[in-house]
């Protein structure tokens, strides 16, 4: 049996395969997200921007739940378990979504992509951090995030484009028949578990054992507590993308062809630019990555507001991007940098859960501003929100290089 050894190099073969991989779990979620909001007000008749958000907030908080879950059993159960079992919850999606009669499926079937997205996303992250080692960390998450979210953008795309032509049902959701089975037969008889890398890597680890891992990623910590409302705020912002954007250029009279195009411009950006930002987590400081990839989201945000043209939609959309591109994956390599490798599936976990409640509280604040007061006051809360952030970073967080 030839020996293990850390690095993006020697492990080319099964990190390539974990990339694939991760590009089925993130079609998963770019199969609804441009039309699940049409959906609600055209098939449904939800009116109330609340009501329409609510599958953002029951996805964003079963996922959060899910990665904190993923994080504790990664070491107890496995990588590829974990992976396998999120397969196997992607199954029914497609199909309660091309079935629903009621809304109350539409939720049904977002339980099960939380839990889908949860149990797969956070494994690949794991499991190529394994990998790879220190070295390479940043490129390795950059690559990671770019394979899920480039395909979340062509599937945004894709299926607003299928529902264009043939409606929102059943034709956009066929996508997501093929992706869960290519997915669950790829990790079955493909992937590898990871579990011995982690060994090798901590007989060489200076970084100290954390007294506690949920309460000093969650804040105790400077620099984890840092990363972690980073992350809630980074998908706090996010949820409101998801649920409003599409509403709001509706609202600007785009047409849905166009709205496809603005909406998929965002996350292929921030896909393909961590091809590239990856790598300067390796090279550069994190803390200035974070505080200025934040501070240009929160910018975008508010732009959005006095924004009326397609050109100025796909700007801001193009800035929002590469703001989130330069943070998503340095606060993955920053969260290894500051945990033991023993420690550092349970500690992405914590992470991860914050992170993704994001995508709960950003619909519910996002849908009741929207509510209350107007679509503009909500856009305005949320990029306030994230520049707020920015400043947390640049005032609490040590320089990690």
């Amino acid at each position: 049996m030839p020996k293990k050894q850390l690095g993006l190099k020697e492990n080319w073969q099964q990190f390539s395969l974990l990339v694939l991989v991760n590009a089925f779990v993130g079609g998963m979620v770019g199969m609804e997200r441009s039309i699940l909001p049409q959906l609600a007000e055209e098939e449904f008749h939800l009116a109330a921007k609340t009501a329409i958000l609510s599958f953002i907030v029951v996805f964003g908080i079963t996922k959060a739940l899910t990665n904190y879950f993923a994080g504790t059993l990664a070491n107890r159960w496995g990588r590829k378990k974990l992976l396998i079992l999120g397969w196997i919850f992607a199954l029914p999606v497609p199909f309660l979504l091309i079935y629903a009669p009621n809304w109350s499926w539409i939720i049904i079937a977002n339980v099960f992509l939380g839990i889908n997205q949860g149990l797969a996303w956070s494994s690949t992250v794991v499991m190529k951090m394994d990998l790879v080692g220190a070295k390479n960390r940043g490129f390795a998450m950059g690559i990671n995030e770019a394979a899920g979210y480039l395909s979340v953008g062509a599937v945004a795309f894709l299926s607003a484009s299928i529902a264009n032509v043939y409606g929102v049902r059943p034709y956009p959701f066929y996508i997501g028949i093929v992706l869960a089975i290519f997915g669950l037969l790829s990790s079955i008889f493909l992937i590898k578990d990871t579990r011995g890398f982690v060994q090798l890597e901590s007989e060489n680890s200076s970084v100290p054992l954390l007294s506690n891992v949920f309460k000093e990623t969650t804040w105790k910590n400077p620099n984890l507590g840092s990363i972690s409302q980073g992350g809630l705020v980074n998908n706090l912002n996010d949820g409101m993308i998801w649920g409003l954007f599409p509403i709001l250029l509706l609202s600007k009279g785009f047409t849905v062809a166009e709205l496809a195009q603005i909406i998929a411009i965002y996350p292929s950006v921030w896909g393909l630019s961590q091809l590239f930002t990856g790598k300067l987590a390796d090279r550069y400081a994190k803390k200035s990555l974070l505080f200025w990839g934040m501070f240009l989201q929160g910018l975008a945000i508010l732009g959005f507001i006095w924004a009326e043209t397609f050109l100025a939609f796909a700007s801001l959309s193009v800035v929002l991007g590469l703001g989130t591109a330069v943070v998503y994956p340095t606060f993955l390599a920053a969260i290894a940098d500051n945990t033991h490798p023993s420690q550092r599936a349970q500690s992405i976990g914590v992470y991860r859960l914050w992170r993704d409640l994001g995508y709960a509280v950003g619909a519910l604040l996002t849908g009741i501003l929207a509510d209350f007061w107007t679509t503009n006051t909500a856009i305005f809360a949320i990029g306030g929100i994230t520049i707020f952030s920015a400043l947390i970073i640049l005032l609490r967080m040590r320089q990690v290089s």
